[in-house]
Order: C-alpha cells, then structure tokens, then sequence
C-alpha cells in the first residue's frame, strides 16, 4: 500500500517535534520551562465561559457555515472600534486562522501557483500551503535588521507569473517585527502593481510595544480589493483551545466564494462560538493590563539574553517571540541536549529551533526561537537554566 506524495511533502510540526523528549524529561520529574510556544498563560476572560456555562440549548445542532450571525455581529462591532468597516457579509468564521489561510489560498489559487512570503516565517505556513496545492517563494528579512523589509527589488524579483498573493504576519511570528506604516504601503503598492493579492495574517495586532503605531493593511484603502484579512481570537484573548478564526475581505467575489468551503466543512463548533460571541463583552482594561504584561517579560528575556556570552539577538517590536543566535552550530542539536542530557537543580528549558522557520536550505541552523508567554519569575529562572546549559554544552562539544 502506497502513502500520497502529498503527505510525504508535508512536514511534522518544527514547534512540537521535540515534544516527545520533554514529556519524557517530565516523567523523570524535571520541571521543563516552554519557552518553545505560543501558549499565552493569561487567564481566558470570564465573559467566554459564562457565555458558555449559560448555553440552553437542548440540541447541539449544526450552525450556519459562515458563522453564528451574533458572532459575526460582535466582529463587526470589535472592528469598527479601530476604524475598519467590514459588513455582514464580509466575515467568515473558520477553525482558527490556520483554515482561514487554508480557504483563502484555495480560493485565489490553482494547483502550482505561488505565494511569495518574507523569510523567516511561520513554519505552519508550508503545510497549508502543500495542503493548497500551492508553493512558496520567499524573500530575505534579517536579524540585524530587526526583520524588517530590506526593498522593493528583493521582493519584486521573485515575483513571477504564478504568483498570485503576499503572505505575510504583522505583527511577526517568529520575528516579532512591527511592520511600520511605510512597509505596509510599499507591499500594497507592489500589490498593486503587480496584481496581487495580499493575505494579512495581523492575528497578533493587539501586542504591539514602545508606544509603536500599528497600521493595518484594511487602511490602505486603494487595495482593499485585494485584502483578505485573517484573524482569530486565540492570543488575543487567550483562548487558544477555542479554535476560533475569520477571514474577512471586501472583494464580494472573494468573500461569496468563501463560503463553499466553509459548507464543505460544514460548521465550526457551536459552543466556542457561543463563548467568542460574548468576548466583545470583555473591557478594554484587559487588553491594556496584558500589553502592558508581556511588553515587561519581553523586557525582562531580552535583557537577559543580551547578558548571555554568544548570543545576538534585536528587540521585538510585537507579538511574543525572539529570533535569537546562539554561540552553538546547531540549535537542534543542542534544543534536544538541554531535554535528554541536562538539568540545572532538576530544571531544563524547551527552546525551538529556528531552520524550520527559514526556507533557504542553512539558514537558522545557530538560531531558536524563543516564546515570553510564561510568567516573568519562570523566565528569569528559565534564562538563569539557558546559560548554564550553553556553558556546559560548549564545554562537552
């Protein structure tokens, strides 16, 4: 019996392929601190379990493909609040922002098209995109440069006739970049020129540091043909396990079409969207106290890093991960080290190894990314365990 090619071009997940080694580093009883995720530990706001703990239906029934009508209300209501006007029918709910990708690449793209994406990014984009039958092209972001757009040249000159959208996460996973106002208008104008569409994955637009200004791609008003927004609720309101999503877009063309493949699913779960449908409920102090949260631990795993011997990495603007370089020749190598071979006082830490979030062959292989969604008294302890366990590393090999 043969396997499909298509699951043979598929990858296991670079975030959770080390997860076997830390649970069995757990059943030895070491405590392992995730810097390796983006599991958000702030509490899910109340207003989500209320929602659904006072549910009367007798019947868990199918609801509507596009997405519960008060949900979508809700989203409408939540966008208005930061100047973006999306009506009824612009709004599909999906299972996460992972599907909502998935159907927005099967409805701007056939079989062999290409996305063009800037590198790195997040590794979960390859497999929906082998998923789509799509194939990805990216162009260069660096480091030093805090992952920011090099030029228009660079990302114009993979530009070819199959390529048919822009890809791209704002804020950044796993760079944590900001994109300035200048940056968005230049891929909007290369949109434009080129007549392509652009896939806004801004899921993160709520954790935005230093007092930096956030511009949406829905604010550049020429190209909102060519949007296609995707959202979820999941870091936003730390409801990860809600699985809940949207894609949104202005072009009726686009958007109609959407809803054949959510029918093809059928629906997503009515409960979850029970909950979301009350977030809009939650005050806006809640959003203010997690920025103002994560914008101190991000503070608190930068300062630290930099004190480490070996290690560059730049201060991200967004989000909650750090691309950083270690004073190591390969990360993997050493993420696994620090699960099967080291402990400090019974203790080791997760890290994720950054190749998988690169597509040019080399690149990332001395480079993690590391996640500040733990809390700041188990990143201090967390960094304290990273250096002892570089240092011992660096001894052995």
């Amino acid at each position: 019996m043969n396997i499909s090619n298509r699951i043979m071009d598929m990858k296991f997940s670079e975030i959770r392929k080390l997860i076997p080694f830390a649970n069995e580093a757990k059943e030895k009883g070491i405590k392992v601190y995730h810097l390796n995720i983006g599991q958000p530990d702030v509490e899910t706001p109340e207003e989500f379990f209320k929602a659904v703990n006072n549910y009367k239906g007798k019947t868990l029934k199918y609801e509507n493909s596009q997405g519960i009508m008060d949900l979508i209300e809700t989203i409408v209501k939540y966008y208005k609040g930061i100047d973006i006007d999306f009506d009824k029918e612009d709004i599909y709910i999906t299972n996460g922002a992972s599907e909502g990708i998935l159907f927005s690449l099967m409805t701007i793209c056939d079989y062999g098209d290409e996305i063009i994406v800037p590198e790195p990014y997040y590794t979960n984009y390859n497999n929906i995109a082998t998923l789509a039958g799509v194939n990805i092209k990216s162009f260069r972001t660096y480091r030093e440069d805090g992952f920011h757009l090099k030029s228009k040249e660079d990302i114009v000159s993979i530009i070819g006739k199959n390529t048919k959208a822009i890809l791209i996460s704002n804020p950044g996973n796993p760079t944590g970049v900001v994109y300035s106002k200048e940056e968005v208008r230049l891929l909007a104008d290369i949109a434009k020129e080129h007549n392509l569409y652009i896939l806004a994955d801004e899921v993160y637009r709520e954790f935005i540091y230093d007092g930096l200004e956030y511009t949406s791609f829905m604010s550049m008003k020429d190209i909102l043909d060519r949007v296609i927004l995707i959202d979820s609720i999941s870091k936003r309101y730390s409801a990860c396990g809600a699985r809940i999503g949207m894609i949104a877009s202005k072009n009726k063309e686009v958007s109609h079409q959407f809803l054949k493949l959510c029918q093809s699913r059928l629906s997503v779960s009515t409960l979850d969207q029970v909950g979301a449908t009350n977030l809009i409920n939650v005050p806006k102090e809640y959003f203010t106290k997690v920025n103002k949260e994560y914008e101190k631990r991000r503070n608190i795993l930068f300062e630290g890093l930099m004190s480490i011997p070996g290690i560059s990495c730049e201060k991200p603007s967004g989000a909650f991960y750090i691309i950083v370089k270690l004073p190591v020749k390969e990360s993997e190598h050493f993420a696994k080290w620090l699960l099967t071979d080291f402990t400090y006082h019974n203790k080791t830490v997760m890290i994720t190894p950054a190749a998988g979030f690169y597509a040019t062959n080399g690149l990332g292989k001395d480079e993690v990314r590391l996640s500040y969604c733990i809390n700041s008294d188990d990143l201090k302890e967390a960094l304290i365990i990273l250096n002892k366990g570089l240092e011992e590393y660096n001894k052995i090999f």
